[in-house]
């Protein structure tokens, strides 16, 4: 193990993320009371631009009249990207009149790490001046070519930085890919066309703390092609995915949770391992199958999971 270890910054259940259109209050109230472990309230691409300043009240309203944390949801607010005029406005108003009722930020178009400098410098001087004593994450967008060319150099950026996302159709749209559908896959490509990026952003996130999550799948009346891109995502480590439609929302927390069997497993390991190291042993068997340290910290991350699904469940419980 390298001598520089960057441990997990933020943790928080994303196993779904359910983005919703600030001009819908109607859509906000059914988010709230809805499974998704993660939410986020929209003012950029799902709002047009005659209805940002109206999408932008009604988000601060829902942040306040709204207890989201005994709902077990974590509320975040997407807003403009920096090449807008309207983004130092949403920064300011959301802020200044909800601050205190926020976990995360979610900045779009993230290209370079001074993009995440400005909002947090921003978030910084809020926050003082209003005397919060609750600390704003932010999440960074990355969904163009340069973001992607910087994916490392933004994942180290310091501060506030929880997690990226992976933005499959401005990415697309930014790369002139040929796409079908939005996060589906294109049958000209052999295999799956967004591999790469997927896995590149992953590693940068693993490497420095950050949590990881896919995109949005744009045909919600295909559920089976949802739930294969949610499990190659998995598969690289990702721990979620986004939800346009309420329908998604539980494919993806069925994807992104550990299946029972793999958590019994997960604790079996740690108890072998343990009378393993009693008897001055490094490794151990376990139905056929070497297990070691390697063993342990796969079981640890399996178990971590499934303790934050298990608080989440007991919070949604106590809500209703």
């Amino acid at each position: 193990m390298s001598h520089t270890i960057n441990h997990l910054r933020k943790l928080r259940l994303q196993r779904s993320e359910l983005a919703v259109p600030g001009s819908s209050p109607e859509m906000i109230d059914k988010a709230a009371n809805s499974a998704a472990d993660f939410v986020f309230l929209d003012i950029e691409d799902a709002v047009a631009p005659p209805d940002k300043e109206r999408a932008r009240k009604n988000i601060i309203q829902a942040l306040n009249d709204i207890d989201w944390r005994a709902k077990g949801k974590t509320v975040s607010v997407r807003i403009n990207g920096l090449d807008t005029h309207y983004m130092y406005r949403d920064v300011v108003d959301v802020m200044e009149q909800a601050g205190d009722r926020l976990d995360t930020i979610l900045v779009p178009k993230v290209g370079v790490p001074a993009d995440l400098y400005m909002v947090e410098a921003m978030i910084n001087q809020i926050e003082m001046a209003k005397g919060y004593q609750t600390r704003v994450g932010l999440e960074a967008l990355i969904e163009t070519a340069l973001g992607m060319a910087n994916v490392e150099a933004i994942a180290a950026f310091p501060g506030r930085l929880e997690a990226m996302h992976f933005g499959v159709a401005d990415y697309a749209a930014s790369c002139k890919a040929r796409t079908v559908n939005i996060g589906g896959l294109n049958p000209d490509y052999p295999g799956d066309q967004w591999h790469f990026a997927l896995s590149r952003m992953t590693v940068a996130c693993r490497a420095y703390g950050l949590r990881a999550i896919d995109g949005p799948f744009g045909d919600f009346s295909d559920p089976e092609g949802y739930i294969a891109g949610a499990r190659r995502a998995a598969a690289l480590g990702i721990e979620g995915k986004w939800a346009i439609h309420p329908s998604q929302i539980e494919l993806a927390n069925t994807v992104f949770s550990p299946p029972e069997k793999e958590v019994t497993r997960a604790r079996r390991i740690l108890e072998v391992l343990k009378e393993a190291e009693a008897q001055g042993k490094g490794a151990a068997a376990l139905d056929g199958k070497m297990i070691d340290a390697a063993s342990e910290r796969m079981a640890r991350n399996v178990l971590v999971v499934n303790e934050a699904i298990e608080r989440a469940g007991h919070a949604r419980a106590a809500a209703h």
